[in-house]
């Protein structure tokens, strides 16, 4: 019997170089269909509140609202250093200087805003935006400051830009962690057993992936939203790594780390079930 699973995850060059083989074949998936479908990271957060995606990308801030009925999967996802968001402003600025000013966001359930909150209070004053409009609404006074995340931390200059804070690096240093932006999770009622089969099925889309870079270079640059060669493997070189390949412990212990003190800080529900399904 076979059977169909959807599957969500965002047109950006990581996600498509990761799943590239999953989803056309080049990996199996025993008894299973995916259905594919791409939409940027705050609709697929949206999606998975709503329970309509059986295995999807997900935010982390996210995740931590949907601990009761996804688990986390080990491979697949974005996690790393040197590459968390950035706030960026028209002019040169502080975070102080910025509290309470109007902010745009990706989404209130990004990782992105998570990390803004967990860095201070003050700054719920939010615009929320698709992330490629964010820099357009700084440069044109739309918004005082915004939080950018995936390719515009190489283009945010362009646009007449300047950094503020890397909240990834500000994340680094208070933990000594990498940051855990995305992950892929799986429906709990999927059942633990076919849950592993999806794992594994991951892991080897992302070890095809890493063995023939050029085969999905087509399928990437029909998602990327005209971005440049130059652009998209950087892209793909910041986002996707060994974590990318199996969170390990110090992947697990960065996303606990970032679920306690949101929690502690009460941005997040507390939950006892396991990040995975086993």
């Amino acid at each position: 019997m076979n059977r169909v699973l959807t599957l969500g995850y965002s047109p950006c060059p990581n996600d498509t170089f990761i799943f590239y083989a999953l989803v056309h074949g080049r990996v199996a998936l025993p008894g299973c269909t995916l259905l594919e479908r791409l939409e940027d990271v705050e609709t697929l957060n949206t999606l998975a509140l709503q329970g309509a995606l059986d295995l999807t990308k997900i935010s982390y801030h996210a995740f931590a609202h949907l601990r009761r009925d996804y688990c986390l999967l080990k491979s697949g996802g974005a996690l790393g250093r040197g590459c968390g968001p950035l706030v960026v402003a028209r002019q040169e600025a502080t975070m102080e200087s910025l509290r309470g000013k109007r902010l745009a966001i990706p989404g209130r359930l990004t990782t992105a805003n998570l990390l803004l909150q967990l860095y201070g209070e003050g700054f719920d004053n939010l615009l929320v935006l698709p992330f490629h409009r964010i820099m357009a609404a700084v440069a044109e006074g739309e918004a005082d400051a915004g939080v950018i995340i995936h390719e515009s931390r190489f283009t945010f200059r362009q646009h007449g830009l300047q950094q503020v804070l890397d909240l990834g690096q500000w994340w680094e240093e208070e933990t000594g962690l990498p940051i855990p932006l995305g992950g892929i999770l799986a429906r709990r009622a999927l059942g633990a057993k076919l849950i592993a089969s999806i794992d594994v099925a991951l892991r080897a889309s992302v070890e095809y992936a890493f063995a023939h870079p050029g085969e999905s270079k087509d399928y990437i640059k029909r998602h990327s939203q005209e971005l440049s060669d130059p652009v998209i493997e950087r892209h793909i070189g910041l986002y996707v790594n060994d974590f990318s390949r199996d969170l390990g412990r110090e992947g697990r212990a960065a996303i606990e780390v970032l679920f306690n003190r949101a929690e502690a800080r009460g941005i997040i529900p507390p939950c006892d079930f396991p990040l995975f399904a086993s």
